[in-house]
């Protein structure tokens, strides 16, 4: 068995294909995989990272802007969507692939369509809420649309072909409950915990506000204990903090660290999470059922962060605060509001728990293994 999987982009998109390609190796013995994305796309660095082979088309965007230097960008993506169709028929001819599954990003566009024309069985999974433009595209040609939430059936044309399958999650984050994430780490007392990051690179905005917000805990006596992953801004976040007086080295409840290299223990320890709205985090939020506040990132494509957020805050799993309402003093007050009101967050935890797939590779496992088996 043969399966090809085309993602890039974002880790949103590569995280699914890397737990379906482990899964099926784990279930089907012999299971050859393969990896195709964009040329010096960040899935070039992942994949085989993860011990994955993987093959290039050269494919770019389309930027939606009059502007000289675009115009001159999209004409140039138009001359690279042949050449990436031409690429991606030798991949299919070398690989010969059972399967061809897309979970996102621009390679995914002329790999999986070259497959479908082919009558090579085909689907795509869509972790974001909204589709982008890729899988909207996509979904007019191939056997399967998978999707994280329920309201996202509603955003594609044959809702016959969507099936409901949540976002597959890292096994990590579902080795301990809250109370062994605890132990584990070290934390006694009764005192809440709070974890906050803002993307793997940080975002300058959100940790300026985080400043204040750490400082007014500080001039609180800490009421709750505080890790905050500041990224690539965390020098400046330490010097911030010492203008304002914050000695870190006396308060050991706030934790202000570069990255959080155990995620998946923090989070699950955590009583309160405070992040941005990527598909990827609020899969991995749902999962575990954490009451979160989501500032969604207001720099991306279709602003489908937010959308990302407002699927989990209808339901009442999480609080969406828009970025341009956010400061450090908003900030510490909706924590402190959240931490003394347990019921509330009950309440997040167990929309939650009604809404996730914690089981989301095992079904899409379930539907592409069904997909390969009608095509024979």
């Amino acid at each position: 068995m043969n399966i090809l999987f085309t993602c890039g982009g974002t880790a949103g998109h590569i995280n699914p294909a890397v737990a379906l390609a482990r899964l099926f190796q784990e279930r089907e013995p012999g299971c050859q995989v393969l990896f195709a994305g964009a040329d010096g796309g960040m899935e070039t660095r992942l994949v085989p990272k993860e011990g994955y082979p993987i093959e290039t088309v050269t494919i770019t965007n389309f930027r939606r802007s009059l502007s000289p230097a675009a115009l001159g960008h999209n004409f140039r993506t138009l001359v690279n969507m042949g050449r990436s169709k031409k690429q991606a028929n030798e991949i299919l001819d070398r690989f010969r692939p059972d399967l061809v599954v897309g979970t996102g990003g621009y390679a995914s566009y002329p790999v999986v369509r070259a497959a479908a024309a082919r009558g090579i069985p085909t689907a795509v999974h869509e972790s974001n809420a909204v589709p982008g433009l890729t899988t909207k595209a996509l979904s007019k040609v191939v056997d399967r649309v998978m999707v994280g939430f329920e309201e996202s059936r509603a955003h594609y044309e044959d809702p016959s072909k969507v099936v409901v399958t949540g976002t597959p999650v890292r096994g990590d984050f579902f080795r301990c409950n809250r109370r062994e994430a605890r132990a584990r780490l070290g934390l006694d007392g009764g005192k809440p915990l709070v974890l906050s990051v803002w993307g793997s690179l940080g975002a300058e905005v959100m940790n300026a506000e985080m400043v204040e917000c750490i400082a007014l805990e500080y001039a609180n006596s800490a009421p709750f204990r505080h890790i905050h992953g500041a990224g690539r801004d965390y020098q400046s976040v330490l010097e911030g903090l010492k203008a304002k007086g914050v000695d870190l080295s006396a308060c050991p409840e706030l934790d202000v660290r570069e990255y959080i290299y155990d995620m998946p223990l923090v989070m699950a320890a955590a009583d309160l999470v405070l992040c941005r709205a990527g598909a990827s985090t609020i899969a991995e939020i749902a999962a575990i059922a954490r009451p979160a506040v989501l500032v969604p990132s207001p720099n991306v494509v279709a602003d489908h962060q937010t959308k990302n957020a407002q699927v989990l805050a209808n339901a009442g799993g999480a609080v969406l605060l828009p970025e341009e309402e956010t400061s450090g003093e908003r900030l510490y007050e909706l924590i402190d509001s959240l931490l003394k009101d347990e019921a509330r967050r009950e309440n997040m935890s167990r929309a939650l728990r009604e809404m996730a797939v914690p089981d989301a590779a095992e079904q899409i496992y379930g539907v592409l293994r069904g997909l390969m088996k009608s095509s024979t």
